[in-house]
């Protein structure tokens, strides 16, 4: 399949001396969702803000679609779409106004009947007479969605979807990114949680330190990461694990409001989705998951400090 995103030799470096990033080179398939792992301050926003236009790279090129993103910006910008970290709008715009005002930034003409199959998609038909200021965390994210899909651009970058929303919001986040897939949509997706590259993504990309250490299969890279340990923290407590869940074996911990479970990446399921799904065929609500290397730090260590030309 056709690359849709195509870098080579990326760099940034700033006037202070400081390299945002080195020399990167991907290519990211049409129709595929790409995952970008990595800590904070690794470069992930700052690729995304030079393919969309935003920071103007050092060295290197960016084609989006065959568009160059310099000599053809008008034609490699309204093939992208860009949901940031930071939720950025008018908290006194009304929903609908403001994504139609968005799809207006790019020339586009108005379209009322897309503006409602888009708000519709993104369960804010009911709220596009809202005022932004009015609506959850949750919801305003969604509202970011729809303003990047108001110009019905191919290639999508969420960054960071559900930093800071609760574990409810985090699924209905992923039905969402998998429904814009289903549409057409190539999404690239940062993230630090490694639950969220291995329920959705294609292919997963980790970067530190400006560097791309490495892209590979998702289960190729699952494979690299060992043992790891989920926490599941319990909406109640629990007296006894449930026989329902022995195959997964987890312990009963913090006097039973949470469960620990130990699951192996080296294989090609985890076991993490059926078992949550267990738990809601039992009734065991949970508040929250997490776990232990959430945030990548220890398999940066691993990686980062491997020989040189054996970190992928």
């Amino acid at each position: 399949m056709a690359a849709i995103l195509s870098v080579r030799a990326l760099s940034k470096q700033y006037a202070s001396g400081h390299k945002a990033l080195g020399s990167i080179d991907l290519d990211v398939e049409e129709g595929e969702i790409f995952a970008l792992l990595g800590p904070n301050g690794a470069g992930k926003t700052t690729l995304i803000s030079i393919v969309c236009g935003i920071v103007n790279a050092s060295a290197g090129s960016v084609r989006v679609a065959g568009h160059d993103i310099v000599t053809g910006y008008r034609a490699a910008r309204a093939m992208t779409g860009l949901v940031p970290q930071e939720l950025h709008t008018d908290s006194f715009e009304r929903v609908i106004d403001t994504v139609r005002f968005s799809r207006g930034l790019f020339g586009r003409p108005r379209d009322d009947a897309l503006i409602e199959k888009i708000l519709r998609d993104l369960s804010l038909w009911d709220k596009r007479t809202a005022r932004i200021q009015e609506l959850s965390g949750g919801m305003k994210r969604r509202v970011m969605i729809a303003k990047a899909l108001s110009h019905e651009p191919r290639l999508l970058f969420l960054d960071e979807p559900t930093a800071g929303v609760d574990v409810e919001l985090r699924r209905d986040m992923w039905e969402v990114v998998r429904g814009l897939r289903a549409s057409g949509v190539t999404i690239i997706l940062t993230t630090h949680y490694i639950e969220e590259a291995e329920e959705m993504a294609d292919r997963v990309g980790v970067i530190n330190h400006g560097e791309l250490i490495l892209v590979e299969e998702k289960t190729a890279l699952m494979k690299k990461l060992g043992r790891k340990t989920l926490r599941i923290a319990l909406a109640e407590p629990l007296d006894a694990v449930p026989p329902d869940l022995a195959p997964w074996a987890p312990a009963l911990i913090d006097e039973g409001h949470g469960l620990e479970y130990v699951f192996d990446t080296r294989s090609e399921e985890t076991g993490i989705s059926p078992l949550l799904g267990k738990l809601g065929a039992l009734g065991i609500g949970y508040k929250d998951l997490n776990t232990q290397e959430s945030s990548l730090e220890e398999i940066f260590v691993s990686l980062v400090h491997a020989p040189k030309g054996q970190a992928a």
